[in-house]
């Protein structure tokens, strides 16, 4: 029986958690003087009132090595193990959970998702309905590859607020954003990193062309599952879900609140569409 692995960045609403019997390690976020472990003793929703509230950034850090080789030693022994990382590009937590295998001397396979939040969890869905399905991890890791590098994500910023506090943006460029209602679309590219793909001026307009964007991509989303989260900005999630709905008739779509890593930058008012 193969279990699946992941860490805490991946977004997946609980009940697909629990449907899929998926074990989860935390990430930790730290806020001002505090340590918290992600989804254990801090929600999403406290997260963001937290973050927005606070003048610094929160920082988020990947989990301990030995925390994975700890979940990796409990399991070893009844189940093959498949451990789904967010984007090494973004985290150092592959890195970690490549010393967790070492130090438990399990025979876990560890897959880089290139990917975070839905981007990442969607890859978390597929392959525990292949392993379902009684799919050996070597068919898993075969599909997963091809899943993940045909896997669109983009990142829909409504403030620079966050990029400015990040160190990432000067106050002048992110003022002159403001003023000129400047929202940017990012996109996740090669190597799993985040990139900049288009400035829009105007809300409408940037959502309007996030569309297009999703159009331009494929042709036919019959069998595609969207991937949708949000910094609480619950309504504005559902009404893209409407709009993908009457637009592309897809498989499926699923919404959850951002988490810290990718939440710490999108800021107030950002969403992740993944599909």
């Amino acid at each position: 029986m193969i279990k699946i692995i992941t860490d805490s960045s991946s977004d997946l609403p609980y009940n697909l958690i629990e449907k899929y019997d998926i074990t989860i390690v935390p990430l930790i976020i730290k806020l001002g003087h505090q340590d918290y472990l992600e989804g254990v003793d801090l929600t999403p929703k406290d997260f963001f009132t937290k973050m927005f509230s606070s003048d610094e950034l929160p920082k988020t850090s990947q989990p301990a090595p030995s925390a994975f080789a700890d979940v990796f030693s409990t399991f070893s022994s009844e189940h093959e193990l498949l451990c789904l990382t967010i984007s090494s590009g973004l985290s150092g937590t592959y890195q970690s959970a490549c010393i967790g295998k070492e130090l438990s001397s399990a025979n876990v396979t560890i897959f880089d998702t290139l990917a975070g939040s839905l981007g990442h969890g969607l890859q978390i869905i597929r392959a525990a309905e292949l392993a379902q399905k009684g799919h050996t991890i070597e068919e898993i890791i075969s599909n997963l590859s091809d899943y993940r590098k045909n896997m669109n994500i983009f990142v829909l910023l409504d403030t620079l607020e966050n990029i400015v506090k990040g160190g990432r943006l000067s106050r002048f460029q992110g003022s002159l954003a403001k003023i000129l209602n400047i929202k940017v679309i990012l996109e996740r590219v090669e190597g799993g990193k985040v990139e900049i793909l288009e400035k829009v001026r105007g809300k409408k307009k940037a959502q309007r062309r996030a569309l297009e964007i999703i159009r331009e991509r494929k042709t036919d989303f019959t069998n595609i599952t969207f991937g949708i989260t949000h910094t609480g900005n619950v309504e504005e999630a559902e009404a893209l879900k409407q709009e993908l709905i009457l637009q592309f008739h897809p498989k499926d779509i699923l919404i959850n609140y951002m988490g810290a890593t990718m939440g710490t930058y999108a800021g107030k008012g950002g969403m992740i569409v993944s599909f």
